[in-house]
């Protein structure tokens, strides 16, 4: 435990930031899960699942939580499996 006290006021708001971009990596995780779901079962909700996906990667993306590489990087792959459902 730290002594300084500029380190203890950092640790806390380092712990309430953690908990905060938990919670938005969580959300994201589970919309790009129910997008996947969608597309493996075929449903007709599965464009809309995955443009919920794609805004919860872009709003993780912009906040810093994730990189925008991997935001971009998942949203490509979405998009091309989404496509390949279409097309069969």
């Amino acid at each position: 435990m730290a002594n300084i006290k500029s380190q203890i006021k950092r640790n806390k708001q380092n712990e309430k930031k953690r908990l905060q971009n938990r919670v938005v990596r969580g959300a994201t995780r589970v919309a790009l899960n129910k997008a996947r779901i969608a597309i493996k079962d075929q449903q007709d909700s599965s464009e809309e699942m995955v443009l919920k996906a794609i805004v919860a990667l872009d709003k993780a993306a912009q906040k810093g939580i994730i990189h925008k590489n991997n935001a971009a990087r998942k949203k490509s792959r979405l998009m091309k499996k989404l496509a390949a459902l279409k097309q069969a």
